[in-house]
């Protein structure tokens, strides 16, 4: 084991951490609250490490590869936990403080088709445009930023590019995404080669 790995184990036997993952220290209401679901308890177990000290937290849903039954399974499976799950995460952070010094970043890796195929009511997978979302750290909540075409196809607004959210990420946390590391090699490498922050999020 050399160093970096004595460091991680040791982050992992500290008594913050395992306090952390108690989740039955928590009121019963609070947890209700969050959902009784796995991703409702992902985002209360993402609070606690937070409020532990924890630098990074990242959650991971899945089944939103709507193919077939898009619709229905929106409504009934993915939609109502993450929604509530969700907004539980945002709010109770910004009780306790945390909101301020904290990115919540929700995102997937694309769209989904603005044409429903015929393998039951399914879409598809869809490049040229897509949602993400951004709380904290100074971004300003309720905006609506950027605007598709009537069917979700193409943008006809200022178009940003995943560079952009990345670079908007690196922006909150104050970390300059322009930054340039080297490999073992001499290689230089940026965080994020070509994306400017998208500044509307702030003002």
């Amino acid at each position: 084991m050399n160093k970096e790995d004595g460091e991680g184990f040791e982050i992992w036997r500290s008594e913050r951490i395992r306090t952390a993952f108690a989740m039955h220290k928590e009121p019963e209401s609070l947890r209700e609250r969050y959902g009784r679901n796995t991703f409702g308890q992902q985002c209360l177990l993402a609070r606690r490490l937070v409020e532990a000290g924890a630098r990074c937290v990242s959650l991971y849903s899945g089944g939103w590869d709507t193919h077939e039954n898009n619709f229905t399974d929106l409504k009934n499976k993915l939609l109502p936990p993450w929604d509530q799950g969700l907004a539980a995460l945002i709010e109770d952070l910004d009780d306790r403080g945390l909101l301020d010094n904290t990115v919540v970043w929700c995102t997937g890796e694309f769209g989904r088709t603005p044409k429903i195929n015929d393998k039951g009511a399914g879409r598809d997978h869809w490049a040229r445009a897509m949602s993400m979302l951004l709380a904290g750290c100074g971004i300003k909540g309720g905006n609506v930023i950027g605007e598709t075409d009537k069917t979700a196809s193409e943008p006809i607004s200022t178009p940003y590019s995943p560079d952009d959210a990345a670079a908007s990420f690196y922006k909150a946390i104050e970390i300059d995404n322009h930054k340039e590391y080297h490999t073992p090699d001499g290689r230089p490498v940026m965080i994020v080669q070509n994306g400017t922050p998208i500044d509307e999020l702030w003002n």
